[in-house]
C-alpha cells in the first residue's frame, strides 16, 4: 500500500499545537541555519541559528532549541528540513 504524500504532510501539521516550538532547517554541505517559529509560522528568532555540519555543531543547535523553548514557553519541539515544513 503506499503512502499518500498529502496525508502524511497532514498528519505532521496535525501534531503542532499551540505549545510546538517548530524549528525548520535550511541544509548545506558545511554550514546549516535552522529557524524557530511558533505554531503558526510566526518567528521568534531575530536572527537563523545558524551551525555547522558535526557533532559540535548538533549539540550547539540543541542548546539553542532548549534555550528558546525555555523562553517561549514550548513543551514539544518539531525538527524538519525547510521545504517540508511549508504548508
Amino acid at each position: 500500500m503506499k503512502s499518500n504524500p498529502i496525508n502524511s504532510q497532514n498528519q505532521r501539521v496535525e501534531r503542532i499545537s499551540t505549545t510546538t516550538l517548530v524549528i525548520g532547517i535550511d541544509i548545506a554541505k558545511e554550514k546549516h541555519a535552522a529557524q524557530a517559529t511558533n505554531f503558526r509560522g510566526i518567528v521568534l528568532t531575530k536572527r537563523p541559528i545558524l551551525f555547522s555540519n558535526d557533532l559540535a555543531g548538533y549539540e550547539q543547535l540543541e542548546d539553542s532549541i532548549r534555550k528558546l523553548q525555555k523562553i517561549h514557553g514550548r513543551l514539544r519541539c518539531g525538527i524538519g528540513e525547510h521545504r517540508s515544513l511549508l504548508v
